[in-house]
């Protein structure tokens, strides 16, 4: 019964126990040291929020089609606050122009179709356009060291990258499984992404898209002592008293 008893108390120890291969990266990286990179184009979503620059030879030709100044005088609080809303249509209020579709186009095509429509309508020659997301963000959650939303302005960031705006993962993350969740065209997707190889790079989720949520779930020996006790400490210290009542009892 004694010999059982401390086999139990092994086995519950090993258990609360992670291994390396819980806890590195990409351990296969040696294997897949290099690969092409495929950036992906963002595509503009409902409730996007957007900044639009119209620019031209005559400053004052293009005053009609600017709502803010330049984005160095400004905060990007007054950005999102001035910036053009995507409705759940897919639609801008543009000056002059009034109503454009701009949902499921990237920055360029949007530029391109704006432009188009004031050199097309002879409201200007040769005008600039630049499109940019102010919004964009990613909410970060479960076992990482500073969980939370965070915004981005960068058109491409990747997966580690989000991680690392929340301090990387616990040391209790499980890295083997974490789960994105992405609105885009109407449509949710969920997917697990496995951080301790490579593959996840090479896939359409290694770049984060605005409105992505991250979630990082507690790994095997983090639910385990969640289950039964705090820590290696208080197993030892549990193991000590049982040990010392089963001697005492034997005598």
């Amino acid at each position: 019964m004694k010999l059982n008893f401390v086999v139990f108390l092994c086995v519950l120890m090993l258990s609360s126990c992670a291994s390396k291969k819980d806890i590195w990266y990409i351990q296969d990286a040696g294997e897949n040291n290099t690969a092409q990179i495929n950036f992906q184009q963002t595509t503009i979503q409902p409730n996007d929020i957007l900044k639009i620059d119209v620019e031209t030879l005559v400053p004052e030709a293009a005053e009609p089609y600017n709502k803010i100044g330049s984005i160095n005088q400004i905060s990007l609080l007054v950005l999102q606050l001035d910036g053009y809303l995507v409705n759940k249509e897919g639609l801008i209020n543009f000056p002059v122009l009034g109503e454009i579709a701009l949902s499921n186009l990237t920055m360029n095509e949007a530029e391109v179709k704006i432009k188009d429509l004031l050199v097309e309508g002879g409201h200007l020659k040769n005008p600039t356009v630049r499109v940019r997301v102010v919004n964009a963000k990613v909410t970060v959650l479960g076992e990482v060291n500073q969980p939370g939303t965070y915004n981005f302005s960068e058109q491409n960031i990747t997966l580690l990258q989000a991680l690392g705006y929340a301090g990387d993962l616990t040391i209790n993350g499980k890295r083997d499984d974490v789960i994105i969740t992405r609105d885009v065209d109407g449509v949710r997707t969920i997917t697990h992404i496995n951080l301790t190889n490579t593959d996840f790079m090479n896939s359409e989720y290694f770049y984060i898209k605005p409105n992505d949520t991250i979630i990082v779930n507690q790994n095997k020996p983090r639910v385990t002592n969640s289950g039964y006790v705090t820590g290696l400490s208080t197993l030892l210290a549990i193991a000590t008293v049982a040990l010392s009542s089963i001697i005492i009892l034997s005598r």
